[in-house]
């Protein structure tokens, strides 16, 4: 089975992610930086995403789909709490959705641990 072009494919991805950003913020009035956390955000999703084609199609010698899949979250998790903050709720709100994030992806390594 031929190697799929993933570097490529998440470039093009990455690419359409910025002009959806670029193209929403100006009828929402987004700010500069909170345009960043839903770029960061949405390019989380695309990880989320990459990590599915992995298990699908695995590599020798390339990251695992599980820790793909956990990357994906902590950036929609980053780009959420950006997001929050950037739109003028408390930061309380924004740690408070990190450690969440953070403690449920200890929990689940920690069982998946017990599964081998």
């Amino acid at each position: 089975m031929p190697r799929m072009p993933l570097g490529l494919l998440s470039f093009g991805v990455f690419v359409i992610i910025v002009a959806i950003a670029i193209a929403v913020s100006g009828p929402l009035g987004l700010r500069f930086e909170t345009s960043l956390a839903l770029i960061v955000a949405l390019y989380g999703g695309w990880t989320i995403a990459l990590a599915g084609i992995r298990v699908k199609n695995p590599e020798k010698y390339a990251r695992g789909a599980y820790s793909i899949f956990v990357w994906g979250i902590l950036l929609v998790a980053v780009g959420g709490a950006w997001f929050i903050a950037s739109i003028g709720v408390d930061l309380l709100y924004s740690a408070l959705l990190l450690l969440v994030v953070v403690g449920i992806l200890a929990v689940v390594s920690a069982l998946r641990g017990f599964k081998k």
